[in-house]
């Protein structure tokens, strides 16, 4: 039994001055708070083992004597550093680290301040009894503390960081176990039981700080499975890139144990999150060229998920691919569905060209042939005049809506402001609308309102309105204007029953017009598109709402150009 324990006593002494050496290497990398905490941790246990082999029982000269207490010193502060290798992640209380700091310190002194350490086979002083009580009860409180602390720290984490954190956890309470043997057990028997705790706590202390690849793997294996099943999600094609979001975040957070995690695009526009995403700036945030993915660790993932977060890195690569593909994608739909609404809309312009010239073309026609065959008298011809006038204006009406809509296609509509007088203005357009006594006008702006502004585009969209409200809606038709921040309002209501609420979506679309529309007036459904067209060409907009108590309202917003 003797023989056992001197051999776990030599497999110790490798074992902890393996663990000590890691720990230091460890360090070197990192170079990071927690990392020296870990490192004066282990080189302390490391020196207490080594040097609890060099130092003879009986000491007899001075440097024998330095290293005694040196071996004393290091075993006392070996549970203060492991608890501040706790507190590098999830701070103590100001109280219990200034507890713990003082005594510690006074245990040190008091260790100096020894007058001598009794040999195993000498009687123990009562101080020396005193002295030994204390030491072992800071131990085994510190050890208890730092160990529960990393236990329960812990239950939160993924897979290997869980593992990594319960081993150290083991690891302290073995050797605390191990020191309570040494010291109160007595023969063989305690002696290598102490040993064997000591072994389990080496191996536990280095699966905990450097656990070998297959051990990681083996851990890792839930995780693992998930971040394959998204990375293979992400290799098939998404739609959108809230789908890419939805198929990651999950993983993602799994991997690392993170609190929140947030996905964005190339815009910057968050796409998806998954649990507390914020406050403040993620801890670790992939960039790629397709997006970012931002990831809220928990404060112990940088130490105990090293690899997790070189996995989480590569994941945010493979996202920032797969965002760029769904933006691809939707760019190349969108592109798609824009060709097929040109294609339709040529279609209906075509249509309509052929429907709305084919009527007045007609009557001119059988008009004019009317005039060449047969002989009428003058109240016939009056009345052929007269429809031949409608329809040459319908017509020039039509072939002028047709250039205007060409021109605006074509970007080729020269805004000019000038600085004109408003009422003055929407008074001539209003009587030149009216003149056919379609319905009476209320102009409400005051005579003085002048803006700067394009004059045709002016009044091709004023026009545009009031002809609209006096054709679909009801009297009285109501038009004010007002300048304020740089631009000038316009609003064109009427009293009529308003605008149907499904066809809003489609009021400013081409060759649109609704079910009532087409059945009071036979008009093109080009006016309004026209309108809104100039608007946007002139930097503005025209926009619709319902009017009070019922009634259409049109909103018309211009820039004001200060420069004229």
């Amino acid at each position: 039994m003797e023989q056992a324990a001197q051999i776990l006593g030599l497999a110790n002494l490798v074992g902890f001055t393996v663990l000590a050496v890691v720990a230091l290497r460890q360090w070197r990398l990192r170079r990071d708070e927690a990392a020296a905490w870990a490192a004066a941790s282990f080189v302390a246990l490391g020196l207490v083992v080594l040097l609890g082999r060099l130092v003879p029982d009986r000491p007899d000269v001075l440097p024998e004597h330095a290293m005694q207490r040196a071996t004393l010193l290091a075993l006392l502060v070996f549970p203060y550093l492991l608890f501040r290798f706790t507190t590098a992640f999830d701070p103590a209380t100001r109280r219990l680290a200034r507890w713990v700091s003082l005594v510690t310190l006074a245990l040190a002194v008091w260790t100096v301040a020894l007058p001598r350490v009794p040999a195993e086979d000498e009687a123990r002083p009562t101080w020396f009894i005193a002295y030994v009580v204390a030491f072992i009860a800071h131990w085994a409180a510190l050890s208890v503390i730092a160990a529960w602390r990393l236990w329960r720290a812990g239950l939160g984490q993924p897979g290997v960081a869980r593992r990594r954190m319960h081993m150290l956890s083991l690891a302290a309470a073995a050797i605390t176990a191990a020191l309570l043997m040494v010291a109160f057990g007595d023969g063989a028997g305690p002696r290598l039981s102490s040993q064997v705790l000591a072994t389990i706590s080496a191996a536990a202390f280095l699966l905990g700080l450097a656990p070998p690849t297959p051990v990681r793997i083996l851990w890792r294996r839930g995780e693992q499975e998930e971040l394959q099943r998204a990375v293979g999600s992400l290799m098939e094609m998404a739609a959108t890139e809230e789908e890419v979001a939805e198929r990651v975040v999950g993983p993602t957070s799994a991997i690392v144990g993170a609190r929140g995690v947030e996905i964005r695009n190339h815009a910057g526009d968050v796409v998806g999150t998954h649990g507390e995403a914020g406050p403040g700036a993620p801890a670790e945030v992939v960039t790629t060229p397709g997006g970012s993915l931002g990831v809220w660790t928990s404060p112990y993932a940088p130490y105990f998920g090293d690899e997790e977060l070189r996995l989480l890195h590569t994941l945010g690569g493979l996202t920032g691919l797969a965002l760029d593909r769904a933006r691809l994608f939707a760019q190349e739909r969108a592109a798609r569905t824009a060709l097929e609404d040109a294609d339709q809309l040529k279609s209906d312009f075509i249509a309509l060209a052929a429907h709305e010239l084919r009527t007045p073309v007609a009557t001119v026609s059988g008009i004019v042939q009317t005039f060449q065959r047969v002989g009428v008298d003058d109240d016939r011809r009056a009345e052929l005049e007269r429809v031949l006038a409608q329809q040459v204006e319908r017509l020039t009406l039509l072939v002028d809506q047709l250039l205007d809509l060409s021109r605006l296609d074509a970007e080729a509509v020269a805004i000019m402001p000038q600085r004109f007088c408003v009422r003055e203005r929407v008074d001539g357009l209003v009587a030149s609308a009216v003149g056919a006594g379609e319905g009476p006008v209320e102009v409400t702006i005051e005579p003085e309102l002048e803006t700067v502004a394009d004059p045709v585009a002016f009044d091709r969209i004023v026009s545009n309105l009031v002809a609209n409200a006096l054709r679909h809606g009801e009297p009285p038709v109501i038009v004010t204007a007002q300048q304020s921040d740089s631009h000038l309002r316009l609003t064109v209501e009427d009293r009529g029953d308003g605008v149907p609420p499904e066809f809003v979506p489609d009021l400013f679309e081409r060759f649109s017009r609704s079910g009532s529309a087409r059945e009071r007036s036979s008009g093109t459904g080009l006016g309004l598109a026209i309108a809104r067209s100039y608007a946007q060409a002139h930097r503005g907009d025209l926009c619709y709402e319902p009017a009070e108590p019922s009634g259409s309202r049109f909103l018309l917003v211009l820039p004001i150009e200060r420069n004229v």
